[in-house]
């Protein structure tokens, strides 16, 4: 999806605290589709990880407790500019949430379709909301095959596949420059399952690029569980396409992503960055959460995987490095 996105920075910065404070970036055409619960803009802070200073953006603090809301309120509000009056969606608990309660801001009926095993507390969440639940038996990837007829017949209001929900997850970027001093960071460290963020975050700092706002695109660590890896696999494989894998179950449900539909876009997204890929274990994920959870971070395990992955790339970083990572969701969401 082509925009031509600019940045007024005097005028940026004088706009409320949230993200659509970057409304010229932000290919919606009238201001009275918006839909919006002030979401964005969340802080910033540094922690120590390994020893070393790190910043972290607490994209956990958004109103449906996940990063999801920034592409749901711009999907949602596209959808209420063309009139749609019923959305689909497939998820694995987070857009789900994001997507109803957006739509339940916009007046607009839901339908998500998500995996059986999801947590039980983002089902409950997407039922508070008012849309439609369906179960379906089997994999992510099941999920997503089940849909299809239905996306079909309905507006899909999909994260993976729609494009302008990236217009919103590359608020991301646009947050962390302002919150830098219109500077890019170093290096990102972010989860991948779809890569929603990755992508988003990417599209970004481009568009800030372009713009002459800042000079470099940073670094980007992408972090995978190792249950389930296929990003982490053909990138040591130095292949362009995700390789089928066998799959374990994992705590990090978020990013347990067997087949990964943008999965050779995140392989080159990540090359041409500079990046890599790292896994971690269940062990791993299980002590960054309580390890954070100590320090008053209360994480869903998605969101703690990221964290695993921070600490193993700082071991082994540059001690100059400028490195921001996220935490992506609430851990209220989980058991």
């Amino acid at each position: 999806m082509e925009y031509d996105s600019r940045f007024p920075v005097k005028e940026i910065e004088k706009r409320p605290p949230n993200m659509w404070r970057y409304r010229e970036a932000i290919p919606i055409e009238f201001d009275r589709s918006i839909i919006s619960m002030s979401e964005g803009f969340t802080p910033l802070i540094e922690e120590e990880i390994c020893g070393r200073k790190v910043l972290i953006k607490q994209d956990h603090l958004f109103p449906t407790g996940s990063y999801k809301d920034r592409g749901a309120s711009v999907l949602i509000t596209y959808a209420r500019e063309h009139s749609v009056e019923s959305v689909v969606e497939d998820s694995s608990g987070n857009a789900g949430c994001s997507i109803s309660a957006y739509s339940a801001r916009a007046g607009i009926s839901c339908e998500i379709f998500v995996p059986e095993r999801t947590s039980a507390r983002k089902l409950d969440q997407i039922r508070a909301y008012g849309a439609r639940l369906r179960l379906i038996r089997g994999s992510r990837e099941d999920t997503a095959r089940s849909i299809l007829k239905v996306a079909s017949e309905r507006f899909y209001a999909s994260h993976t596949y729609n494009p302008v929900f990236l217009h919103g997850t590359k608020t991301f970027s646009f947050e962390i420059c302002e919150q830098l001093g219109w500077k890019s960071p170093d290096t990102i460290v972010l989860p991948v399952g779809n890569g929603t963020l990755l992508l988003g975050a990417l599209i970004g700092f481009q568009e800030m690029k372009s713009a002459g706002i800042i000079d470099n695109i940073p670094k980007i660590i992408a972090v995978q569980s190792e249950n389930c890896s296929p990003l982490v696999q053909a990138f040591n494989r130095r292949l362009v396409q995700p390789v089928p894998v066998e799959t374990k179950p994992t705590v990090a449900e978020g990013i347990a992503i067997e087949r990964p539909v943008r999965g050779s876009q995140i392989l080159r997204a990540v090359r041409d960055s500079g990046g890599l890929f790292l896994d971690v274990s269940e062990m791993e994920i299980i002590e960054a959460r309580t390890e954070m959870a100590r320090r008053g971070h209360f994480l869903e395990p998605t969101a703690a995987a990221t964290i695993a992955g921070l600490k193993k790339y700082t071991a082994f970083s540059d001690p100059g490095e400028r490195i921001i990572s996220v935490f992506t969701g609430h851990g209220l969401k989980t058991v």
